[in-house]
């Protein structure tokens, strides 16, 4: 069996903080703090992203025009990835480059849904009104399971990135899986170089109705995490994107990249979930992969969402597995970007690794619903 040392070389990361690491490590030290929006949507809140200028990674108004809000910030973190690495204006790079992305299903045009709504009360036969307005309407694109490939498609589209292309669904543990995948491939010599990421969008009242009919939501303003489970538990969503670039050594040394950080391991799970479950999976995920971590000289990055259960039983778990570790709650930072929340989790690691504020990491994720991951990162 192949093993090829896995680099990340390029980091692209946007959130409430900003864009690119500066920001993100300016959080991370206590030098920023977070920017909640709890009025917009008000009961609920959301860490709204930074107002980007959109030309500078996307530079046809025509291509900005065609995209939702989430694929916009795909695009852009996926470009400040690649010019991080050194390869955005590499086309033959580019040419062979994998992608794999982490996206949910694309967003609803409220204007027409608002319509629809207004107008079948109206109407003397509501099934034909229904259908014609749908057919009539809404943009003539795809069906609501194949919205997620537009953001690769964009990204091929935008930056030329035009090898293999690959996307998951499902929340938080799309992430993990997207990094998983892209790590394996490297290691296992069925590619030299990855794109890899997410992009959410959190500022949207149809994902704050579907999470708070679900009862996931956080509604009392900023609260840390590890706090919020004994009043009742639940997420602040964030709008954001982190895209990374993972490359086997030997391509990277052969072009003269050197690396941000080491990805050692990435491991996944899903469990049927009951007390208990979570703690166990994420000690037998540890085990697995991150049992050479020193907790004295690292750090743990943990996507713990806040949500009561799950967030105790994290804690549980990194008490008895690194109990001297700094451990580093990223929903404070960012809120929840859910398809990207573990990229983002990985990008901030290997940033932190990269200029030394840590030794070793190790990042956590653990879908509110389903779904246990974690990745092993250390310096080159």
């Amino acid at each position: 069996m192949t093993t090829r040392e896995v680099w990340i070389t390029g980091i692209g990361l946007v959130s409430n903080l900003g864009e690119g690491i500066e920001p993100h490590l300016a959080a991370l030290a206590g030098e920023a703090r977070a920017k909640v929006d709890s009025e917009s949507f008000a009961p609920y809140a959301v860490h709204p992203v930074v107002p980007l200028e959109w030309d500078r990674q996307i530079p046809k108004k025509a291509d900005q025009r065609q995209m939702e809000p989430w694929q916009r910030l795909g695009v852009y973190a996926a470009g400040l990835a690649l010019a991080d690495a050194g390869v955005k204006e590499d086309r033959e790079l580019l040419g062979r480059m994998h992608l794999i992305v982490a996206a949910g299903g694309g967003e609803r045009d409220y204007a027409v849904d608002g319509q629809i709504l207004s107008g079948l009360p109206k109407s003397p036969a509501p099934g034909a009104f229904l259908n014609e307005r749908l057919m009539s309407d809404l943009r003539p694109t795809l069906f609501l399971a194949q919205l997620s490939n537009l953001l690769a498609g964009n990204i091929s589209i935008v930056h030329g990135v035009t090898g293999a292309s690959r996307t998951f669904m499902g929340e938080e543990q799309a992430g993990v899986d997207a990094v998983r995948i892209a790590a394996e491939r490297i290691a296992a010599d069925q590619g030299d170089i990855f794109l890899v990421g997410g992009a959410y969008n959190a500022e949207r009242p149809d994902v704050l109705l579907i999470y708070e009919m679900g009862g996931f939501l956080w509604k009392n303003g900023f609260v840390p995490v590890w706090d919020r489970p004994a009043a009742g538990g639940g997420f602040i969503p964030g709008s954001g994107a982190a895209f990374l670039v993972f490359e086997a050594r030997d391509h990277a040394e052969k072009r003269g990249a050197r690396p941000i950080a080491v990805l050692r391991g990435v491991a996944a799970d899903q469990v049927r979930r009951g007390p208990g479950a979570t703690e166990r999976s994420l000690t037998a995920l540890w085990r697995s992969i991150a049992d050479g971590f020193s907790d004295e000289a690292g750090a743990v990055f943990s996507g713990a969402s806040g949500v009561a259960g799950l967030t105790e039983e994290e804690r549980s778990a990194l008490a008895a597995l690194a109990p001297d570790a700094a451990v580093y709650a990223t929903n404070e930072l960012f809120g929840n970007m859910l398809e990207a929340q573990f990229p983002a989790g990985l990008a901030l690691a290997a940033a932190a690794l990269g200029r030394s504020v840590v030794a070793e990491a190790v990042v956590t994720s653990v879908g509110h619903v389903r779904g246990e991951g974690l990745a092993f990162l250390g310096k080159a």
